[in-house]
């Protein structure tokens, strides 16, 4: 049994070529999400590193990281999205056995991440100081913060292609090259993170995300041109495609919608916890929210393999494959977050201790992380459900789900009982696991239904 385990992670880490609509599906599933997980973990690990080493600078620099990347966040969203309709359109594309088309597609999603991305890197150069503000940071932050906040808005381009690139590779099937560009990515970060903190301060720490990202784009941009994957770019994949150019941003503009929304949520949430818990609950929040990704990435590698099965499926004509494969990979979400969710529940106090000792930062740190621990095996239904519609081509149904769960209910929830019941960032905190858990049901639902299964892409 050991041996046959250990062949089975060999297999899924040296990334060889696997058609996964066809033969066993519970091997299908767990070949794309070892190295999908493990893509993701190295990822977690530095955002807790990160956390770390900038948590020693003290409360005001905590706090202009969060903010700061609360507001990323919205470069995130869009690359996701965009990442979202070129592994949907890829995988479709690998699943008619159609690579040369595949290939086309990634091209043209490249061509329209140049365009976005130099005017938002515009945008957050020039009014970093006016972000802060807006975020609710007082003028000391807004001060000491405005350079840290500029060099992460100017490494955007690096975000954009780190998240794209991956998306393409991921809708190939090509799960272990996009593990290893995001493991090269991390590991710069992680290596460089603490001596250009100690070097030039908490500008530094945004550096050395810069480089890492970067490093990590360098990788794959080699192997898109020059590797042995199943897709391989060549120049002519680069002229200009309208109709396909048209089909990305059909599925891609609800796809970046769904994680703006999600993400605009957050930010919302985020100026609650400061106007009504200060600098401290917002330090404490900040912490709390970088274990909960620490979980939430490998989980959200895990769904993504649930995307890849489901596209690529559906391209092969296999339905009933596409809606088993995702089933059974909400299944293993949920075995997966349960003991998360034990964690946090149990640990919360020693987990945050590792990254504070001041007493209020850590209580509200623990609270909010006890808080959120609380709702994550719905966290888990809900990432595979709407991943799995994502993988379909169905990006407007996820989109839907998460305008109502979060902006129509959580964002008003959390006001209600932050400042109606009086129970300031504990009322921001509560909210979120309310809305996360409606999310699961109604996902899990329209996914029962199956209106994906007719989608074109």
């Amino acid at each position: 049994m050991l041996k046959k385990i250990l062949h089975t992670i060999k297999l899924s880490l040296n990334g060889v070529e696997q058609d996964y609509t066809i033969g066993s599906i519970r091997m299908a599933v767990i070949l794309l999400a070892i190295p999908m997980i493990l893509e993701l973990s190295l990822e977690s690990v530095f955002a807790l590193v990160d956390m770390f080493f900038v948590g020693k600078l003290g409360q005001n620099a905590i706090a202009t990281v969060g903010l700061t990347e609360s507001v990323i966040t919205l470069i995130y969203s869009i690359a996701i999205g965009l990442s979202t309709a070129t592994t949907a359109i890829v995988a479709r594309r690998i699943g008619e056995k159609n690579p040369e088309n595949a290939a086309v597609a990634g091209a043209q999603s490249l061509i329209i991440c140049f365009c976005v991305t130099i005017f938002i890197t515009t945008l957050g150069v020039v009014f970093a100081p006016n972000i802060l503000s807006l975020m609710g940071a007082n003028n000391t932050v807004v001060r000491d913060g405005a350079i840290f906040t500029r060099i992460m808005f100017g490494g955007s381009m690096a975000i954009m292609l780190l998240f794209l690139i991956n998306g393409i590779f991921r809708g190939a099937g090509d799960a272990a090259i996009a593990m290893k560009s995001l493991w090269i990515a991390s590991g710069v970060n992680i290596i460089l993170c603490p001596i250009f903190i100690h070097l030039f301060g908490l500008k530094g720490a945004a550096i050395a995300t810069v480089i890492g990202r970067s490093s990590g784009v360098l990788y794959q941009s080699f192997r898109l041109f020059n590797g042995k994957g199943i897709i391989k770019f060549k120049l002519h994949h680069f002229t200009f495609k309208t109709d396909v150019i048209k089909s990305i941003i059909k599925i891609g503009w609800p796809a970046t919608l769904q994680f703006i929304i999600a993400s605009g949520s957050w930010i919302a949430l985020m100026r609650l916890v400061a106007q009504t818990g200060g600098t401290a609950a917002s330090a404490g929040y900040q912490i709390a929210i970088r274990n909960v990704v620490f979980f939430i990435l490998p989980a959200w590698g895990l769904s993504n393999a649930a995307a890849t099965l489901v596209g690529q499926n559906l391209g092969a004509k296999h339905i009933d494959r596409a809606e088993q494969s995702a089933m059974l990979t909400t299944k293993y979400n949920i075995i997966f977050m349960s003991f998360v969710m034990v964690l946090f529940l149990v640990f919360a106090h020693p987990i945050v201790s590792f990254f504070t000792d001041d007493p209020a930062i850590a209580s509200y740190a623990a609270q909010s992380l006890r808080i959120f621990g609380s709702g994550y095996i719905f966290y888990g239904i809900g990432m595979t459900m709407t991943q799995a519609l994502n993988g379909a081509g169905d990006t407007r149904t996820p989109t839907l789900i998460n305008f109502f769960c979060f902006w129509v209910f959580q964002i008003p929830l959390a006001y209600f009982l932050a400042k109606g019941l009086d129970l300031k960032a504990t009322g921001a905190f509560l909210a979120t696991p309310i809305a996360e858990t409606f999310v699961a049901l109604i996902a899990l639902y329209y996914f029962k239904k199956g209106k994906w299964k007719v989608v074109k892409v």
